[in-house]
């Protein structure tokens, strides 16, 4: 598991590759990944979009950025966790995943929170020592 805090905002994520839809031999690799964002402050906040970078093993980036996190918005109360699921896919075995949640407070302040850097492997990767 990855985990980082930003502005009291801790976001844990456990990427999970994904034997049964991937590809190997059509270059198609997927990853699901558990995504925790708990909110240790005293103010309510709300996701209002993100954006992600995705990084495959050619060193290929793409970014993507949208509203909220699989159709929602959700608002983050002090003390409890949102939690959710999301995939990627890459057209390389391995790769590697950061980005940014932008949240709002109630009283209208907007700032980031940092995705942490978490890396996609799978059992395709050949491992080469250095």
């Amino acid at each position: 598991m990855y985990s980082k805090t930003t502005h009291s905002i801790n976001v844990t994520i456990e990427p999970v590759f994904l034997e049964d839809q991937s590809l190997p031999l059509d270059n198609h690799y997927v990853w699901a990944y558990q995504v925790w964002i708990e909110n240790q402050g005293a103010e309510t906040v709300q996701l209002i979009s993100r954006t992600w970078r995705v990084t495959d093993a050619n060193g290929v980036i793409s970014e993507v950025k949208g509203e909220g996190v699989v159709g929602e918005k959700p608002l983050i109360t002090p003390g409890t966790t949102y939690h959710y699921t999301s995939g990627a896919p890459l057209a390389t075995p391995s790769g590697m995943m950061e980005g940014t949640y932008h949240m709002q407070t109630q009283s209208g302040e907007v700032f980031e929170v940092s995705i942490p850097a978490f890396s996609l492997d799978s059992p395709y990767e050949t491992a080469t020592l250095h």
